[in-house]
């Protein structure tokens, strides 16, 4: 362990971050290919931001759901890809204990903040579809922003308990995390404490945060089927389908990769799978999300071009 005798205890501890390959022919391949997609990632939630802001007629409740996810979406990616980018590009991997557990509040705290809101956009489209008639009651712009609000502070809450714990434990044999940021599993291998109560604490406040908003979700698309299937047209069962599709795509892809990381016994653990299941969900999800809620939502595919014509217009 590398130590400092100018530091004070809390910060002696270091760690290495392995990334994805110590071989220096490599290292420029896989920096461009991350530069690439974190600026996509960027270019497109911002592109989902700024139409949704400027069109008076995107001011509706699913929009305004869609416009947080595009703005935590960047927050979420940018919590490991500029890091990643900088270790590639001057090969300076390390990190303190401070820095990691950092980093993993502020992961843990846009991943709290991902189930949340996909748990409410799910029953926005939950009441459009199983109760059309009465959604401009129960489902307000204003209490739209007050429920966003509401979900990026009671996010902050959730997610701490995590990093404090991690805190708590002793580093004492390798300082080499094998991921390409500070993932809690794989610090929790390198503690010389015994991490038994810690796995069963985060196991049962996983269960708490997590599947209270994944159950939700499910409820919410469980009766969205039902209500489709009720439908006796099979045009009008897919009209409809379509206006929730883009999320429940989403939707599964965000769940499916956590779960698979997470939703696991440690003795299951396994670094390139934890590895490529956490590309899913920190990087090929928020460069898709843009995509999947606008590539055939035509209001949207109006107000952006109407957008770039009047920034055109202007030149």
């Amino acid at each position: 362990m590398y130590k400092a005798a100018s530091r004070n205890e809390s910060d002696t501890v270091w760690f290495t971050i392995l990334c994805f390959s110590n071989l220096p022919h490599l290292q420029f391949p896989l920096f461009m290919t991350f530069l690439t997609i974190y600026l996509i990632v960027i270019f497109g939630n911002t592109a989902v931001l700024v139409t949704i802001v400027f069109d008076p007629h995107l001011h509706t409740p699913m929009y305004i759901f869609l416009s947080n996810l595009s703005v935590l979406d960047i927050f979420y990616t940018s919590t490991t890809l500029p890091n990643l980018l900088i270790m590639l590009s001057t090969q300076h991997k390390i990190m303190s204990l401070v820095g990691c557990i950092t980093q993993m509040y502020f992961f843990l705290y846009f991943g709290c903040m991902e189930m949340n809101l996909l748990a409410v956009m799910a029953y926005d489209r939950y009441v459009a579809i199983c109760h059309p008639l009465h959604y401009t009651i129960l489902i307000r712009p204003r209490s739209c922003l007050v429920a966003a609000i509401f979900i990026w502070l009671a996010s902050l809450l959730e997610s701490i308990s995590f990093p404090v714990l991690v805190s708590k434990l002793s580093f004492c044999s390798s300082n080499q995390i094998d991921h390409f940021f500070c993932d809690i599993s794989a610090l929790l291998k390198l503690s010389c404490t015994d991490t038994t109560n810690v796995n069963n604490t985060i196991y049962v406040l996983g269960a708490l945060f997590g599947m209270s908003t994944f159950i939700m979700t499910l409820v919410s698309y469980i009766c969205i089927i039902f209500n489709i299937m009720k439908i006796h047209s099979a045009v009008g069962r897919s009209k409809t389908f379509s206006t929730c599709g883009s999320h429940l795509t989403s939707v599964l892809s965000y769940y499916g990769s956590i779960m698979s990381v997470y939703m696991r016994p440690t003795s299951m653990y396994s670094i390139r799978q934890d590895k490529f299941f956490s590309l899913l969900y920190i990087v090929l999800i928020p460069l898709l999300n843009p995509a999947i809620y606008t590539l055939k939502n035509k209001q949207f595919k109006d107000a952006f071009k109407k957008l770039i014509n009047a920034i055109l217009s202007k030149k």
